[in-house]
């Protein structure tokens, strides 16, 4: 079972933008928590832990417990994070309330390894990434950080499907098809002079870390600055 991240956060009595600068200038971050069924609660939370936890992958399917005041406690997952587009740093945060229950639909990044030694690399073929996250169904309590894909084998041509991750128990495709998410193909004949470019975005694709997940999930009518 995941543990949650334990977050602290003050609730806040007033809405605008005058409110929401003003918890800014103290070091903090306005947000909301909203769903299951609740109304929504503003709070606000500390800029610094906020910005430790952007720094860190996974934000999107990690759990917080957040204690409200030392008083009302909310299991959550972050849902959004605005950011200012001069300093990009956080200016407000949407998290919406789960239970162990919860069955969520979320994107968890696919992770590529072995390309250093995949025979269809070496012989010239190309990396091809179609989906950098793939998105499933499962409980809050049973969310994968990550998919690893193995190409050490894969030669040219080969293609890797949706259907062929081992997913574990009580986790499932979200959607009812199948489809391809990495190929290596062969390199166009007239393309030669491109070929280091091509090369490059390869080794650029396979060690590039994988978008973060995040639950597809309607957000509420609040005051976003």
């Amino acid at each position: 079972m995941i543990q949650a991240v334990q977050l602290s956060a003050t609730k806040r009595e007033k809405a605008g933008k005058g409110a929401s600068r003003a918890v800014r200038r103290s070091g903090f971050v306005p947000a909301v928590v909203y769903g299951d069924k609740l109304a929504p609660e503003m709070i606000s939370i500390e800029e610094k832990f906020l910005v430790a936890e952007m720094n860190k992958k996974g934000i999107w399917t990690r759990q917080y417990e957040i204690n409200v005041d030392g008083k009302d406690k909310h299991l959550v997952l972050c849902q959004d994070i605005q950011k200012h587009p001069v300093s990009n740093r956080p200016i407000h945060a949407d998290f919406l309330r789960i239970s162990k229950n919860s069955v969520l639909t979320l994107d968890i990044p696919l992770q590529f390894v072995g390309t250093e030694v995949a025979p269809g690399l070496k012989k010239g073929g190309v990396l091809n990434v179609i989906h950098r996250t793939i998105e499933v169904k499962c409980k809050a309590d049973n969310i994968p950080e990550s998919f690893t894909i193995d190409l050490s084998k894969a030669e040219i041509g080969t293609s890797f499907s949706a259907s062929e991750i081992k997913m574990a128990d009580g986790v499932k495709l979200a959607a009812h098809e199948d489809f391809v998410v990495v190929t290596i193909v062969t390199p166009q004949e007239d393309t030669a002079d491109t070929r280091p470019q091509a090369a490059a975005a390869t080794a650029e694709a396979a060690a590039a870390p994988a978008a973060d997940a995040k639950a597809e999930e309607a957000k509420p009518a609040e005051e976003k600055k």
